[in-house]
């Protein structure tokens, strides 16, 4: 019986380390489920490692690390940075930087592919940890830049829990920027963001639907020439309404006073 849960086990290890790149976030679990592992007695023995929390984004914790392998690859072979790889030998091994440094002191970007690529939740982002599975998926594009990178959105309770890159897109083939990786939910979700117009009443401003948010500045614009007008647009919209907007200043207003915040 042990024989046999051994090499269930050694062969879901096997099949995880076949690609990183075909395989999703939760496959260990698939995989476990499609052998038909229901318990497994081999003893466990817990490593008594503390767990990473440093890092800005994400947590890590060796604990649960099964030394896959994944995460240094993905760096290495995908990214091209290279700021982990295993250190120390034989049952002391684990995935780490150069001499034991913080990440933030590596060449990491913290684009998040070691997160994406990680089975067992060693690497887990910090703000969707306890969140629990989403109920739905949808996929955008990120509005940080002009490249395009889709992010498939992970919805919960009708909130972005977390964004992961979409790996059916030719754009980012399932890699993003830090960013698009973990700052996509923050400023979504932030206190401070704008939900609805608002407009200056007895030197206040006071919520307003749109229809009187757009006569108001409708209005306004009547009574300036087109020199005295000038118009700031937000990398937090689509690249469509970033578009529509330089078209109205120049086609509309008649002049090139148009400017982006992004500074990429």
């Amino acid at each position: 019986m042990i024989i046999g849960q051994v090499t269930r086990v050694l062969a879901v290890y096997a099949l995880l380390r076949v690609g990183f790149r075909k395989i999703d976030i939760f496959d260990i679990q698939e995989v476990v489920d499609y052998i038909g592992i229901k318990d497994v007695e081999l003893p466990y023995t817990d490593k008594d490692l503390p767990i990473d929390r440093e890092n800005p984004f994400f947590e890590r914790d060796y604990n649960l690390c099964i030394l896959c392998g994944r995460c240094v690859r993905v760096c290495q072979e995908v990214r091209g940075i290279g700021a982990i790889a295993f250190t120390s030998r034989g049952s002391e091994a684990l995935p780490g930087t150069a001499f034991g440094r913080a990440l933030k002191d590596s060449d990491c970007q913290y684009c998040g592919a070691c997160v994406d690529v990680c089975p067992t939740g060693a690497l887990i982002e910090k703000s969707r940890k306890w969140e629990g599975p989403s109920e739905s998926q949808v996929i955008t594009t990120c509005p940080y830049c002009g490249v395009g990178c889709q992010i498939e959105l992970q919805i919960k309770d009708g909130k972005i829990i977390e964004g992961i890159p979409s790996r059916e897109n030719d754009v980012n083939r399932g890699q993003a920027c830090v960013k698009g990786r973990f700052g996509i939910t923050e400023f979504v979700h932030h206190p401070d963001r704008l939900t609805t117009p608002l407009i200056k009443k007895n030197g206040k401003f006071e919520p307003a639907g749109w229809d009187e948010a757009l006569d108001f500045v409708a209005d306004k614009l009547a009574g300036y020439n087109k020199e005295e007008v000038a118009v700031l647009s937000s990398a937090k919209c689509t690249n469509e309404d970033n578009y529509a907007v330089q078209k109205f200043t120049r086609s509309v207003l008649g002049h090139n006073n148009v400017d982006h915040c992004a500074r990429l």
